[in-house]
């Protein structure tokens, strides 16, 4: 597969992708997230807004997969659910408008459960049908797929040929110890004042447990909906950005830029891929 990375952040798709083609271009207009990129993959993505992204620039790139992760901010649970009347979508938009210029063999879309039935949804099932393409809808956790951690998520396929879902794992989560660092780092523990005030609102978990809820871009900042907070004999702390990389199944080696703050981590994994669950996504190519 000749695959364009859009929307590409951390470059989960380029992780899943493995050995079955190679990412011609990746674009992203965050520049942490471009510069983490670079780092972990030495390919430097496209800093451009997709939302004005040439017709030609497409075409001659002749990459025939896209791959993409649109904001999910206008179909997520928390979110204000104005799909693509969101200034968020604007990209998406703009790439269902070139669609037909410059149609790819094959697309993979995944994004929040909210995705599905909404009015991005429709149009990018419009622009499938319109080019006589297969369609194939799935939806996975990354809690069968041996990860403790709650991540529903949709895949919207598209495909010359047709496509048949293939049945997903089923298998138990391996205990929260099995993802957390081997030293501890003191900064990720909670201020006393601060937990007596929050504690009624945390989501608590013990590193026997083996259940974890989803990560979002906020978690450095938020207390409640964002994510879990581990209980130790020490106290409570929040998830180190290395232990949620290990829980979307990142590589072993993958790193941060020194000088990126814990917060802005948190926002690049908040937006990321389950690896095994995108890697599941292609086997269906």
């Amino acid at each position: 597969m000749r695959v364009l990375e859009l929307f590409s952040g951390l470059g989960g798709w380029r992780c899943a992708l493995q050995d079955r083609g190679s990412v011609l271009a990746a674009y992203d207009v965050s520049e942490v997230a471009n510069a983490t990129y670079i780092l972990n993959h030495g390919h430097e993505p496209r800093a451009r807004e997709l939302a004005t992204l040439p017709a030609k620039e497409l075409a001659d790139l002749g990459a025939d997969t896209w791959l993409m992760s649109p904001p999910c901010q206008p179909f997520c649970r928390m979110g204000n659910h104005k799909g693509l009347s969101d200034l968020r979508s604007r990209a998406f938009r703009h790439l269902m408008d070139l669609f037909p210029l410059a149609p790819p063999d094959r697309l993979v879309v995944e994004n929040v459960e909210g995705f599905l039935g909404s009015d991005a949804h429709a149009l990018l099932s419009e622009r499938i049908r319109a080019q006589g393409m297969h369609q194939l809808d799935l939806q996975a956790c990354p809690s069968r797929f041996g990860l403790p951690n709650q991540r529903p998520r949709v895949f919207i396929l598209a495909a010359r040929r047709p496509l048949k879902a293939l049945p997903a794992p089923d298998l138990p989560p391996d205990p929260l110890a099995d993802f957390l660092d081997a030293v501890e780092d003191e900064r990720l523990y909670l201020r006393p004042e601060i937990l007596a005030r929050r504690h009624h609102g945390l989501d608590l978990v013990e590193p026997g447990d083996r259940r974890s809820t989803c990560f979002i871009g906020g978690y450095g900042r938020r207390f409640v909906g964002s994510g879990p907070f581990l209980k130790t004999d020490r106290g409570v702390r929040r998830f180190s950005p290395a232990e949620v990389a290990r829980l979307l199944g990142l590589p072993a080696g993958f790193r941060f830029p020194v000088s990126l703050s814990f917060e802005a981590r948190y926002r690049l994994l908040g937006n990321g891929l389950s690896i095994p669950v995108a890697v599941w996504a292609l086997d269906h190519l």
